[in-house]
């Protein structure tokens, strides 16, 4: 049987970042330095293992692809701008292994590569060159990545606008929410949209004293 996290995963992976956004508000949404580092990227959805890298190493995150549970976000906090954090071996071992994505406050390396295997990550960006492997840390404690505190088995929520992270103790009334915004914009023509638009803008204009 599925666990928990699993289910949930499954449940986020159809629910647009902007909607989780919407529901959530802007403590829960990555900086936008935090981005997609190859187009088009897959909406991917899972339960964060996280990962803490001071500047210039990286052991932790690769030790981190060999303990992840398939299924898995590995989350970064790093902060690093000056050595990748991971490259085109270390994404595909940890693809092979079934984590679904990286999500890191760092750069990565051997983009060709990884864009090519089609393994999504979200990322400050890229660099030549490597970091070195020699501070152990904890796994799977609480880390920031992209301003946001993020806890293991949090769900993480990424697509092309951007990252979002769904308290574990959250998950379920954030779901239904989210279903129920999704379900009700379904049910919605942009004529419908658009008068009551019209009408709650210009509500506000008048209260403000606007008038024109």
């Amino acid at each position: 049987m599925a666990d928990a996290s699993e289910t949930a995963s499954v449940g986020f992976a159809g629910i647009p970042t902007t909607t989780l956004a919407d529901v959530l508000g802007r403590e829960q949404v990555m900086d936008i330095g935090i981005r997609p580092l190859w187009q088009p990227v897959p909406r991917i959805a899972g339960p964060a293992f996280t990962v803490r890298c001071p500047p210039g190493d990286n052991l932790m995150l690769h030790a981190a692809i060999h303990r992840a549970e398939p299924g898995s976000v590995i989350v970064v906090e790093s902060g690093d701008l000056d050595y990748a954090l991971a490259g085109g071996n270390v994404c595909a071992v940890a693809q092979r292994r079934g984590v679904v994505a990286f999500v890191a406050d760092g750069l990565i390396r051997d983009l060709a590569e990884i864009r090519d295997m089609g393994f999504p990550v979200f990322a400050r960006g890229v660099i030549p060159i490597p970091g070195a492997k020699k501070v152990v840390e904890p796994l799977n404690v609480e880390v920031r990545c992209g301003g946001v505190r993020v806890n293991a088995d949090d769900i993480v929520v990424a697509d092309e606008e951007g990252v979002v992270v769904v308290p574990s103790a959250r998950q379920g009334d954030v779901l239904t929410a989210s279903l129920a915004k999704l379900a009700k914009e379904a049910g919605e023509t942009l004529d419908t949209w658009e008068e009551a638009h019209r009408a709650r803008i210009d509500k506000l204009l008048r209260d403000g004293g606007f008038m024109g």
